[in-house]
């Protein structure tokens, strides 16, 4: 299983971005997928999920109404687009697979990860 995710950068406070986590070596269309940050000395935390058909999502408080997370099932790719950015957006931002199809918010409901990128929010 190969997570690959991609789109992180550095923008102004108020900016945009739009990650994308291309999947492989799984069946994509089947499992809810999610998106996670972690901070510098933070722990890592959830951002955003959706599930295995993109009709059912959930974001975390923080980001609630600045971020959308979407899906391709064709094209195995996840996409979160992050607007109004802040600089307490400033993470690495991780993609995972979750174990289900369903929509979870926990570490322990993913079993696979990407390697991360950084998006870096400036004031």
């Amino acid at each position: 299983v190969q997570l690959q995710a991609s789109g992180g950068g550095s923008v102004q406070a108020g900016g945009s971005l739009r990650l994308s986590c291309a999947a492989s070596g799984l069946t994509f269309s089947s499992i809810a997928m999610g998106w996670f940050r972690q901070a510098p000395g933070q722990e890592r935390e959830f951002v955003a999920v959706i599930n295995w058909s993109g009709v059912s999502s959930r974001y975390a408080d923080s980001v609630k109404g600045r971020v959308t997370i979407s899906r391709d099932n064709a094209e195995n790719t996840m996409y979160l687009q992050m607007n109004s950015l802040e600089p307490e957006d400033t993470a690495v931002y991780y993609c995972a697979a979750g174990r289900t199809s369903y929509v979870r918010t926990m570490m322990k409901d993913f079993n696979f990860w990407g390697q991360g990128t950084l998006v870096t929010v400036s004031s």
